[in-house]
């Protein structure tokens, strides 16, 4: 088989990229590690997708996944904004589209090495297949499958830059420049309409608080950090909740929730975040996070059966199959985009996202967390485009970006945006 473009993760940059691919006529390799697409959105309950200004550019991905969730019942437009999915609908949906830009997609599949010649990614190994990418016979003795892959071409689309890594791509990260992660989940059985009527005469803040009805059904959000950049009515409930020993005190530093298209019971949880770890390229690190954070959820399903009407009969419904990170490995590109060009609004020749989304930086520690309000702003190609190998592009949150810059570039619009315009770029140079 030959392929023109190998995308290795199946996330939101990786689906974007691998869609457009396809649909450009690129023959297309789409390889994920989980049984399903949609990494943030589906395996990390990470929804919605935060709007990122009026200027977008490469969004026919992200419009196509608004109309097809919708058309399966999994989308709602709220507070404006239309990138409300259903993370399980969305599973189903992504199918659609890679089967629609005739992408071919391998599922629960590893990268377990690369060979690279001359600054050019050869050969890719993965869990039952090697592909090369190049036109040359490889190896079939033992019963490995070998595969000719003609792209030379690959995306780095894993979000902790798995590929880069193992070719030995230099890094930007420092030590220091991390952020918490966190482990969302959901609750189900919430009597929503009872907890709406409520919350609104609760907190009359609308910057925080808002209820809307939406093609017969009620959609709110709210929230509550422990910062004190504003009055979050939520909190005397947190208070008490730590008084009485159902919370710990560091269970108040983030807490966000959210209802979800489709699931009329269901609430979602961006939260908790956990402040207790070190690295999020450890493994006992992350390990240590996620017992914490599942603790962490039973205390908050305590906590919102007792303080929150409705929430009487609710119950842990789906706890995130991986953590929400938001910083981990950065590949050194041929352009590395700092906050300077970010704040400035800088012009580029070959931009690939133009967004307004703040820089959002989240801290362990009380009231060192910011989210500093931009303007609009480009991020290049040459920022995707490893420094090293002349073969690989990334995606995602890998960026070439300092810490600052990448707080406001990680979030899933500009991931959305970023693997379509890899693809549209990759598209030109072979044609």
């Amino acid at each position: 088989m030959i392929y023109d473009v190998v995308v290795v993760g199946g996330g939101t940059a990786g689906c974007a990229a691998a869609y457009i691919a396809g649909k450009l006529g690129l023959k297309t390799l789409l390889i994920e590690k989980n049984i399903h697409l949609g990494g943030t959105i589906t395996s990390g309950l990470v929804i919605p997708v935060m709007k990122s200004g009026n200027s977008q550019i490469n969004t026919e991905f992200r419009d196509a996944l608004i109309d097809e969730c919708k058309k399966l019942g999994g989308q709602t437009t709220y507070q404006n904004n239309p990138a409300w999915f259903n993370p399980e609908i969305t599973k189903i949906a992504l199918d659609n589209l890679m089967k629609e830009a005739n992408v071919e997609v391998f599922f629960d599949t590893n990268i377990l090495g690369i060979k690279v010649d001359h600054n050019h990614i050869k050969r890719i190994k993965i869990t039952k297949e090697i592909l090369s990418a190049y036109n040359d016979e490889l190896d079939v003795s033992q019963k490995i499958l070998s595969v000719s892959v003609g792209a030379r071409y690959v995306i780095d689309a894993t979000g902790d830059c798995v590929v880069g890594r193992i070719c030995d791509c230099n890094f930007l990260e420092k030590n220091g420049e991390l952020q918490p992660v966190t482990l969302r989940f959901m609750l189900g059985g919430v009597d929503i309409k009872k907890f709406a009527d409520w919350l609104i005469e609760f907190d009359k803040d609308r910057s925080v608080t808002t209820v809307e009805h939406v093609d017969g059904y009620i959609h709110l959000s709210t929230a509550c950090t422990w910062d004190a950049d504003k009055h979050w009515a939520l909190m005397p409930l947190f208070k008490d909740a730590v008084k009485k020993g159902i919370l710990n005190k560091y269970d108040t530093n983030y807490f966000q929730i959210f209802t979800v298209p489709g699931m009329p019971d269901n609430i979602a949880f961006n939260c908790p975040r956990i402040i207790d770890y070190k690295n999020t390229l450890e493994v006992k690190s992350i390990s240590k996070a996620l017992r914490l954070a599942r603790q962490n959820i039973y205390r908050y399903l305590q906590f919102c059966r007792i303080y929150f009407p409705g929430f009487e009969n609710s119950y842990i419904s789906n706890i995130a199959d991986m953590l929400g990170v938001r910083v981990s490995r950065r590949i050194k590109g041929k352009y590395v985009y700092t906050i300077e060009d970010l704040k400035s609004g800088k012009k580029f020749d070959n931009p690939v996202v133009v967004s307004n989304y703040p820089v959002d930086v989240h801290s362990n520690k009380k009231g060192a967390s910011h989210l500093d309000m931009v303007n609009d702003y480009q991020l290049p190609i040459e920022s995707l485009m490893s420094a090293d190998i002349d073969n690989l592009f990334v995606a995602g949150r890998c960026l070439s970006a300092d810490f600052l810059s990448q707080g406001a570039l990680r979030v899933q619009g500009s991931c959305f945006s970023m693997g379509e315009g890899v693809a549209r770029y990759i598209a030109k140079l072979l044609n």
